[in-house]
């Protein structure tokens, strides 16, 4: 499946809401640094909110060589493994406001999908993308909550 929109399972995926049940879960955000290399981030579901299958929000660490990249391209591009698919989610991105009484500090970023694409092989199944277990998981799925509050404001 090729387009301009994420599938339907991506869309749950990111949608904002269980991410207790999603805190395993972790993708790759890919730019490109300021001598050409590609630069990959591991992003999870507490900081990407799809607030459509066309758009998203994302929140990055300030300071982070991921964001620089974004401010200074806007574009990157989202690679996850879901439901037996391998996605890469190309993004045109805008940089938001700043919030000031944001309780994590945040670069937000509103995400339109340039290019969705998913693929799998014909000969082999893909079993599972990049899992995580979470050192103390109330802790940061609460602050994924509110990120993913932020974000959609």
């Amino acid at each position: 499946m090729n387009g301009m929109e994420m599938s339907v399972e991506v869309f749950d995926l990111l949608n904002g809401k269980e991410l207790v049940d999603k805190q395993h879960e972790a993708m790759m955000l890919l730019t490109v640094s300021e001598e050409g290399w590609p630069h990959t981030a591991m992003v999870s579901v507490g900081e990407i909110v799809a607030i459509s299958r066309k758009e998203l929000r994302i929140g990055l660490w300030p300071d982070t060589s991921t964001t620089a990249n974004v401010i200074r391209t806007h574009k990157a591009t989202l690679v996850l493994f879901w439901k037996g698919k391998a996605q890469y989610i190309r993004l045109s991105l805008e940089r938001l406001k700043e919030l000031p009484n944001a309780q994590y500090k945040r670069e937000r970023f509103h995400a339109k999908i340039i290019e969705a694409r998913e693929d799998m092989a014909k000969y082999a199944e893909i079993t599972s993308g990049i899992k995580i277990d979470l050192k103390n998981p109330k802790e940061v799925v609460e602050r994924w909550s509110e990120t993913v509050e932020d974000l959609l404001q």
